[in-house]
């Protein structure tokens, strides 16, 4: 059995707004998706070297407190050029796009703590991996270097490799080639990255550690 349905007549008043509205959603969709788009563009994913410029600026927070000028001038991205083995472009670039992805604040100096732990946490490992290679001779990194060296007793000895070095293990890949000179400028700085390596190769016991370790840093 058909049904006959008669149109609903619009006001001439009401078709125009609502034209005028519809006009709106889609100019304002596609601004919404040009901004968007726009982010993702200039960020074109994280970088290994982020993740050292971020722990950083968390070896740096402890002077904000006991002196803010000097926090200041070793936050500036001239200094952290020179403290990491980076050029200031490349410093500029890490960290925008760690602001776009919420990590560091809007002034690109205050990291966003939790939302920093959950990426090292639960993204870390999967992003940038790093499994034991071969024997060589360099600087100690995840549970062989302190923090968790003195509460972890193993026969495996992790290094990075670097001709300066003093002990011989299985070589991991540092997250890039300048990590072991920056380490030597900040023992800070060099916990933190022994941290982040254990996270990114450690068994359970020793990312359990390394987890807790990290937080007591961070949220210092």
């Amino acid at each position: 059995m058909s049904q006959r349905f008669s149109r609903v007549k619009i006001p001439a008043g009401r078709a125009r707004f609502k034209t005028k509205l519809f006009v709106f959603y889609i100019a304002y969709r596609d601004t919404q998706y040009l901004v968007t788009n726009q982010a993702m563009i200039s960020h074109k994913g994280m970088r290994p070297q982020d993740v050292v410029v971020v722990l950083k600026l968390i070896s740096l927070k402890s002077l904000l407190q006991s002196d803010k000028g000097a926090y200041i001038r070793q936050t500036a991205q001239t200094h952290l050029a020179v403290a990491l083995g980076l050029s200031q472009s490349e410093i500029s670039g890490s960290l925008q796009r760690s602001r776009i992805v919420r990590l560091v604040g809007e002034d690109k100096r205050e990291v966003y703590q939790q939302n920093f732990l959950d990426f090292l946490f639960y993204g870390l490992r999967y992003v940038f991996p790093a499994e034991p290679g071969p024997l060589v001779v360099g600087m100690p990194t995840a549970h062989s270097a302190e923090p968790l060296r003195s509460l972890i007793v193993s026969q495996e000895l992790y290094v990075w490799p670097d001709p300066q070095g003093s002990e011989r293990g299985q070589a991991i890949e540092p997250l890039y080639n300048k990590v072991p000179y920056a380490a030597r400028q900040d023992e800070r700085l060099y916990e933190l990255l022994a941290l982040t390596d254990a996270l990114r190769v450690g068994r359970a016991r020793e990312i359990k550690l390394a987890q807790q370790k990290m937080k007591d840093y961070i949220y210092a």
